[in-house]
């Protein structure tokens, strides 16, 4: 089956491009380089692995919880959202937050397989070339094993995420190869190592698990690589240009930080609970490719079936509250107005706005 279908949100184009144009660079020195990138290089050709023969595909994921993760990890645990959840819905959250974090890991290691081989053509030291060379070879066997995991195991994906896409496409845009360094060597796979290092250390499943494993023992020689290309560069550098680097830096983790939010995960997932919510209601066709997705509850519009503005952020806030809402208070609700849609938010919380009388006197 396609990506495209695997997608709980629908994604408009099936390739990104990203405009960029960087000098490549030719080195006619061969022996005059680092040596403890020389190093690293011969302990990436030794490290080598094949993800099709190192793991052990015939293992099963756990329905309810694929990968085995603690439910503390899971933002509203011990919330009354959570409380008020069933147990089918929590293994629901569980499989859509875990295909969530996957897909992520996915995007950004086909952007770190980008990054290096723009390294490889930019960075003036041979021996830097011959590394990142290795982990060409690394990123795509990373993305070979996640996508494998995504497509035969979890069965469902999730496009990237809005500030890993920008946080990507600046370090991309940006021709200074220290900056590639920077925004992939240092930000993003710094993070990714600590992330890896977690489900390895938490995920209960072995399939799982070996394959974090596996990925973090090349992640952490690609974070050495971009310490050790940087530590001679860096002290060359002025004051100026130190400064507009951590500049970079700070706003690199803040993309960071908006992309650990997942609010396109709670989206999707509160749209599944509204479709099931209203599932014996007959329902107009969409053409949203998100596979529970119809035309009263499609995301990618910014209007209802009726013409109605849609109420993305509270369906984004309350994802949990909408399945915990007691049935007498919608009945109540829609006894009062007869006018909500099914594609808008009911509000039964929210009090109405004041409105001064026509004889009111304003002090």
């Amino acid at each position: 089956m396609s990506s495209m279908y695997r997608y709980q949100l629908p994604v408009k184009e099936t390739q990104w491009k990203v405009d960029s144009q960087n000098d490549v660079t030719f080195v006619w020195e061969y022996e005059d380089g680092s040596d403890d990138l020389l190093k690293l290089y011969d302990k990436g050709k030794q490290q080598q692995w094949d993800a099709k023969e190192r793991i052990d595909w015939s293992l099963d994921l756990d329905p309810e919880n694929p990968m085995e993760l603690p439910d503390e990890l899971i933002r509203i645990y011990g919330s009354p959202m959570w409380d008020k959840m069933t147990a089918k819905e929590r293994s629901n959250l569980r499989r859509h937050s875990q295909a969530w974090q996957i897909s992520q890991f996915l995007h950004g290691e086909q952007g770190a397989l980008m990054v290096a081989a723009r390294i490889v053509e930019t960075v003036p030291d041979i021996n830097a070339k011959f590394y990142a060379a290795t982990q060409v070879m690394d990123e795509a066997r990373h993305v070979e094993a996640y996508s494998r995991l995504l497509h035969d195991k979890f069965e469902i994906a999730y496009p990237i995420t809005p500030p890993l896409a920008s946080l990507l496409e600046d370090v991309l845009h940006d021709r200074r190869w220290d900056v590639n360094y920077l925004g992939m060597q240092v930000l993003i796979e710094g993070l990714a190592l600590a992330a890896f290092h977690g489900l390895r250390d938490m995920s209960k499943n072995p399939l799982s698990a070996s394959v974090n494993a596996y990925v973090m023992q090349d992640e952490a020689r690609h974070v050495a690589f971009g310490r050790l290309a940087l530590r001679e560069y860096y002290p060359q550098l002025s004051a100026p240009e130190i400064a507009e680097r951590e500049d970079i830096l700070i706003e690199g983790c803040w993309h960071m930080r908006d992309r650990s939010t997942s609010s396109e995960m709670w989206e999707a997932v509160a749209c599944r609970w509204r479709n099931a919510w209203h599932g014996s209601r007959p329902r107009k066709a969409c053409a949203c490719s998100a596979p529970a997705c119809s035309a009263a509850s499609c995301p990618s519009s910014a209007t209802s079936a009726c013409g109605r503005p849609r109420y993305r952020r509270r369906l984004t806030k309350w994802a949990c509250w909408i399945s915990a809402t007691p049935i007498w208070m919608w009945t109540s609700c829609w006894r009062r107005t007869k006018k909500w849609p099914r594609s808008s938010m009911p509000r039964p919380m929210l009090r109405k706005p004041f409105r001064r009388r026509n004889n009111a006197k304003v002090v």
